[in-house]
């Protein structure tokens, strides 16, 4: 599990371009599958039989596309000038590693020299205009020979395993769930299953749309990765969820209600499977649930999240556990939905 999450998290995937990821999934998915395909969205949608028939009632749902940059304009000396591709909060920019295109061409975040600004300027966080990309080159021509206006830039960065149980990776929001998905369809299912791996999340829940429609479900479960904001400065109630207290459950966030005898289930099977589990203390945010939810006649929906800090930042960091726990409660409401 954690090798498959640490594999999809080095991935390139900025909404939209999420075709490296989608290939990696679709290379573990298609000898377990019973159906493949890729929407107009570019959804990746698999079908997988399962001892029970069932159909299309129930859709796991992961989102495969990250957070990025994309460039905008070209300095007449060479720098990039960008836009953000999802939400991405300024302060973490700045000196950041980014690679920029599909030639994967290195850069960095810079900005005006600190000598060189004004004191007001200093006490604010730079605008998106003050920023810009140094690939190193030295005019406008030579950068140009080696990006494209429209090119998308990733952020760039190790894998890294550290501390107790820790991991830190961009985009585990929500490679994370992708990795729970590829290991429960290479497992034997108790009932088939349609496994959603959605495009353009960060965007909007725009692919989410799209799939949920063409397959119509019964019942839809969401996994995510979500903010822990776990930091002193915080009071308890504002600190949303914490790493290493096992899978986060969420009755209401800022797009969706979760049906509640869904999530009763899913607190219920934690506890009698002795599995740690938080709940989500912040209403806020929006997962593809809320799309789902209202697709078609309505779905009902469930969410199960990783807590994670630092989400949309170049660096994130999960509990390897909770990853672990939350691959063990998806397989845990698969087998209670089947039983139904």
């Amino acid at each position: 599990m954690i090798e498959t999450l640490k594999t999809l998290c080095a991935l390139s995937g900025v909404s939209s371009c999420e075709d490296h990821v989608r290939d990696y999934i679709r290379r573990r998915a298609e000898p377990r599958a019973d159906g493949v395909r890729v929407d107009a969205l570019g959804n990746l949608i698999v079908f997988k039989r399962g001892a029970k028939a069932a159909g299309n009632k129930l859709m796991l749902c992961a989102h495969m596309d990250e957070v990025g940059l994309i460039v905008k304009g070209v300095t007449d000396e060479g720098y990039l000038k960008f836009g953000c591709v999802g939400g991405i909060d300024r302060r973490v920019l700045l000196g950041k590693k980014v690679a920029v295109g599909e030639k994967a061409v290195p850069g960095v975040v810079g900005l005006k020299a600190i000598h060189l600004t004004k004191a007001e300027k200093r006490a604010k966080v730079p605008q998106l205009t003050d920023l810009y990309i140094d690939i190193g080159a030295m005019n406008r021509e030579e950068a140009l020979a080696q990006v494209e206006l429209g090119d998308i830039c990733t952020f760039a960065g190790d894998v890294v395993e550290f501390g107790d149980g820790m991991l830190k990776a961009k985009a585990i929001d929500d490679r994370v769930g992708c990795a729970v998905l590829v290991k429960l369809l290479e497992e034997k299912l108790p009932m088939d299953c349609t496994f959603v791996f959605t495009a353009m999340e960060e965007v909007g829940t725009r692919g989410a749309f799209g799939a949920a429609f063409s397959v119509t479900p019964e019942i839809a479960l969401v996994l995510e990765g979500t903010t822990a904001a776990d930091i002193p400065a915080l009071e308890p109630e504002r600190q949303v969820c914490w790493p290493g207290r096992g899978p986060v459950l969420s009755w209401m966030d800022g797009g969706t209600i979760y049906d509640r005898e869904l999530f009763e289930l899913l607190r219920e099977l934690a506890e009698k499977n002795g599995l740690s589990w938080q709940m989500k203390h912040y209403v806020s945010g929006g997962t593809d649930a809320r799309t789902v939810q209202r697709t078609r006649a309505g779905v009902r929906v469930a969410g199960i999240s990783t807590a994670v800090r630092y989400l949309h930042a170049p660096s994130s960091v999960c509990s390897k556990s909770d990853a672990e726990q939350m691959l063990t409660l998806a397989r845990l409401f698969v087998r209670a939905v089947a039983e139904r």
